[in-house]
């Protein structure tokens, strides 16, 4: 019986962030910081702006961690056995539902392109390459699935469709 309930906190404390308001770390920080005992994350809630999650620096380090340590463990198992990679892009569809639009071997090669993704993150502690990267697949199988954007993306081009030059993109300060 008391296995059951040491589950059943520990999928409460892994599962449900603690949450409070941004006002309330000001305004009473010991007693707001303090619900971090019970929960591996505190969502800190703004008005006008993207809601914050606090964290210990050692919960963190630990996350961290464990990304680099599995993506080093499957690389570590394609290298050993090409069947690991094989298997991988089988279950992508369990993950990445969007992947049915591509074919093999566009499948193949986001199975490559993510995992090296998510190699690099994991040594560098950040993980936006690796959201670039699933959110390129993913708008490259809508256009796929979408016969109209697809036939767009690939028709012929000639002279009089060029409109010259694309500037580069604007980078905000």
């Amino acid at each position: 019986m008391k296995v059951l309930d040491l589950t059943s906190t520990l999928n409460v404390m892994v599962a449900m962030p603690a949450e409070a308001n941004l006002s309330d770390l000001l305004n009473k920080p010991k007693a707001t910081l303090a619900r971090l005992a019970g929960s591996r994350r505190l969502v800190l809630h703004r008005r006008d702006a993207e809601d914050l999650v606090i964290t210990t620096a050692e919960r963190a380090a630990a996350d961290s961690a464990v990304v680099r340590d599995t993506t080093r463990l499957f690389r570590e198992m394609m290298r050993k056995d090409p069947m690991v990679m094989t298997l991988a892009v089988q279950v992508l569809p369990s993950v990445f539902p969007w992947v049915r639009h591509l074919n093999d071997e566009e499948r193949n090669e986001f199975a490559a392109e993510w995992l090296d993704a998510l190699s690099a993150a994991g040594e560098l502690d950040n993980g936006a390459a690796v959201e670039a990267v699933v959110a390129a697949w993913q708008y490259t199988a809508e256009i796929i699935s979408d016969p109209e954007l697809y036939a767009l993306a690939t028709r012929e081009y000639d002279d009089d469709d060029d409109y010259g030059p694309v500037l580069p993109p604007e980078v905000p300060e």
